[in-house]
């Protein structure tokens, strides 16, 4: 049993991944995690009407960690409209002239929550019983949890398990010696990229449809958009995906080693996904989505679903995942360099 023992733990400390895994990823998760969901140093901007506003309540909202700025007439009259132009703007704060306390804000969101407790604070010194009306220009207040990010979870789920799926099949055809087999005939090593790319890709594109169709007709998510659009950037993201997963497969021998750099390649992607405000990370560490691919594909799936946008609204992004895809395809070939000499 105690030789037994020692040679397991021989054999884990001669792996570097297996190592890594135990010791350095539960440290690189968690500080990554202290980082993305510590203290922010946000400050949430609210727009009122200084000539409506009454000059207490003004000077209790400029005690508390707030911006205030001042909207003039004309664009206090259309306030949803004024933060559809000024997304540096969170929320526009009223009062009527029935005393009714009006907020309304972007959407629903930790930025919008932090402009409300702040208002809130405010109110509560000269007016505690206060009702406050609120409203949003895109979402509702009674949204579920799922309706509000169900734009990040349609993104994760097209990327992560095609991504693993695709990484571990890779690794078995190189395990089972396949890869080294098609490496010795005349077949270029751009066609074997393109190959397993679009044979894994039209399972991706299937499960993407799949995931759209059943989270709309059955789980009754709502778009404001187009679906077709989402169905568009979601195959993209899936096709990136196997491109993501072949890259990994590449540098790893075995299945195992796929999943050692999980924590890696895939956690920070879950981050960066939108699940996290990227505006309120500290450090400006929120730049960090650009290198993301999941990023660009929630992205484009939100415009359209929540903000209703078109291809105008997410050719950016749309791009942003093929022009991804060419970045892994161009690497993945050169990295096919070390299976064959040519």
């Amino acid at each position: 049993m105690i030789h037994l023992a020692k040679r397991v733990i021989l054999q884990t400390l001669n792996d570097k991944r297996s190592v890594m895994m135990i010791f350095i990823a539960p440290l690189f998760a968690l500080t990554l995690i202290y980082f993305l969901l510590g203290d922010s140093d946000y400050t949430a901007t609210v727009g009122i009407n200084k000539n409506t506003m009454p000059a207490p309540l003004v000077t209790e909202l400029k005690a508390q960690d707030l911006k205030v700025i001042y909207v003039s007439n004309d664009d206090f009259q259309h306030p949803k409209q004024y933060l559809k132009d000024h997304l540096d703007v969170d929320a526009i704060f009223t009062i009527s002239e029935n005393a009714s306390v009006n907020i309304i804000m972007y959407e629903p969101s930790k930025k919008s929550a932090k402009a409300l407790s702040e208002i809130q604070k405010a109110l509560s010194s000269l007016n505690p019983s206060a009702k406050i009306n609120m409203s949003y220009v895109y979402g509702a207040q009674d949204n579920s949890t799922f309706e509000s990010l169900g734009y990040v979870f349609l993104g994760l789920f097209a990327f992560l398990l095609v991504f693993i799926i695709s990484g571990m099949a890779l690794v078995r055809e190189r395990s089972g010696g396949t890869l080294e087999r098609l490496m010795m005939t005349p077949i270029k090593r751009g066609e074997v990229i393109l190959g397993y790319t679009l044979g894994y890709g039209v399972f991706a594109i299937i499960q993407a449809i799949l995931i759209v169709f059943y989270s709309f007709y059955v789980l009754n998510l709502h778009s404001i958009g187009n679906i077709g659009w989402i169905v568009v950037a979601m195959v993209l993201l899936a096709i990136t995906a196997v491109s993501f997963g072949a890259m990994i497969s590449v540098f790893s021998t075995s299945e195992l080693q796929v999943v050692q750099l999980i924590p890696f390649t895939i956690i920070p992607q879950v981050f960066f996904s939108g699940l996290i405000p990227l505006d309120l990370i500290p450090y400006h560490l929120g730049n960090l989505c650009y290198l993301m691919p999941v990023f660009y594909g929630v992205e484009a799936i939100k415009r359209v679903m929540v903000y209703g946008g078109g291809f105008l609204q997410i050719w950016g992004y749309l791009f942003g995942l093929i022009g991804y895809t060419f970045i892994l395809y161009i690497l993945n070939t050169l990295a096919l360099k070390k299976f064959r000499k040519l």
